[in-house]
């Protein structure tokens, strides 16, 4: 009788044995259809905000959402904005660091949060946004709206030019500092897409991750800015980038943080406290970072290849892309299969530094991802000597031919 029982032990125990692989193996096969599927999962995040997203910088693919497409009043977080016509403003030269501008008496009558500018006196563009950046400062984003825009409702105009540029369907701006007004809205994922246009402009992230700074006015006065994100101190790796919070708003939070290849932007609208932003904010960074990775597969400092300018001294020159090429996978994904197609336009010369010259399509796990392809150095159209010597160097080279067959 015990043989019995011993032969039945083992038996139940292959059984179970048996039973346990099929288990494991269910278990292998369904995380291998999730690595393929990365960006489709299903996230469940418990979420005190009303509305969320999370947001992958390089392919804006949205990773998590919560009534992402849902208008509410984004508060300071329409600086957002503001800060990016600012920065292209200086990008293309109408606009220095090092200007000095005048405050008017409109925009020192500011409410909210402020640095108490003094009407008629200057202030150097790189003080007003970091007031902007660190203190939130309506009346520094004020100064600096009118100085582009000419006038607020000018820059408000070209706030909202931005938005249809960008493809946004969800928001319209009345003001550049985001105290609460009539028809003054956006949602989640529209500010997330702003936020990833204006995290590629360094010095403004450098403005952002500052936690404590101080601002001098004119007269030797200084007033103590600290960061209204306080994730900058308390949350590693956090580097912006805007906070806001008006009763209608309530507490939202546009937060990004960089881990190796992959940058992360996260919106948080509507939250009760200022904790539950942060808490919600957090709980969205940890989980993109746990499930997501990039990689760079190509790089925008290697030179893809020559092509072929009409009237330029060189006549060919290299090509690069505007930037790197990256890849968005789960991480638990370890082999990365990927393609590309390039296609370029006809040039002729002159071509200045960073113009666009055709397109790469980057083709992965039923992905396509679209890159501009640049010159990096400008190119003069060829002078009458210098094609005269290219003609009779072709000529010598053979790539002209007299003789007819």
């Amino acid at each position: 009788m015990a043989i019995f029982y011993n032969i039945l032990l083992i038996y139940a125990y292959f059984l179970i044995g048996e039973i346990m692989k099929k288990i494991i193996l269910s278990l292998f096969l369904m995380l291998i259809s999730f690595n393929f599927d990365h960006v489709c999962a299903k996230i469940n995040i418990e979420l005190n905000s009303k509305s969320a997203v999370i947001i992958e910088e390089s392919s804006k693919k949205v990773l998590f959402e919560k009534n992402s497409d849902e208008k509410l009043a984004p508060a300071s977080m329409t600086k957002i904005m503001t800060l990016l016509l600012i920065a292209e403003a200086i990008e293309d030269g109408r606009l220095s660091l090092d200007k000095e501008v005048s405050a008017s008496e409109y925009a020192v009558s500011m409410g909210g949060s402020q640095v108490y500018l003094e009407a008629n006196s200057k202030y150097k563009v790189s003080e007003l946004i970091k007031a902007i950046g660190v203190g939130s400062a309506n009346d520094a984003a004020v100064v600096l709206a009118e100085v582009i825009g000419g006038t607020v409702e000018n820059f408000v105009a070209m706030m909202n030019a931005k938005v249809k540029e960008l493809g946004l369907k969800n928001t319209n701006f009345k003001n550049p500092h985001g105290l609460d007004e009539a028809n003054h809205y956006s949602t989640a994922y529209d500010m997330a897409i702003i936020a990833s246009e204006l995290v590629k402009y360094n010095y403004i992230l450098d403005v952002t991750s500052t936690y404590e700074d101080n601002f001098t006015h004119p007269n030797g006065k200084s007033i103590w800015l600290v960061n209204t994100n306080s994730l900058i101190r308390f949350y590693d790796g956090v580097d912006g980038l805007k906070t806001g919070y008006t009763s209608e708003a309530g507490y939202c939070l546009t937060a990004t943080k960089k881990v190796g290849d992959m940058r992360i932007i996260t919106v948080t609208m509507n939250a009760e406290t200022k904790e539950a932003r942060n808490t919600d904010t957090i709980k969205l960074m940890e989980t993109a970072f746990s499930m997501f990775n990039v990689k760079t597969v190509i790089n925008s400092s290697t030179a893809l290849g020559q092509i072929f300018v009409d009237k330029s001294p060189t006549k060919y020159v290299d090509y690069y892309l505007e930037e790197d090429a990256k890849i968005l996978f789960n991480s638990e994904l370890r082999d990365i299969n990927y393609d590309y197609e390039i296609e370029l336009n006809d040039l002729t010369a002159p071509l200045s530094s960073g113009e666009i010259i055709g397109k790469l399509k980057l083709k992965y796990d039923n992905e396509t991802v679209q890159y501009n392809l640049v010159v990096k150095d400008e190119i003069k159209k060829a002078t009458f000597f210098q094609t005269i010597i290219s003609y009779f160097k072709d000529v010598i080279s053979g790539n002209i031919n007299f003789i007819k067959n």
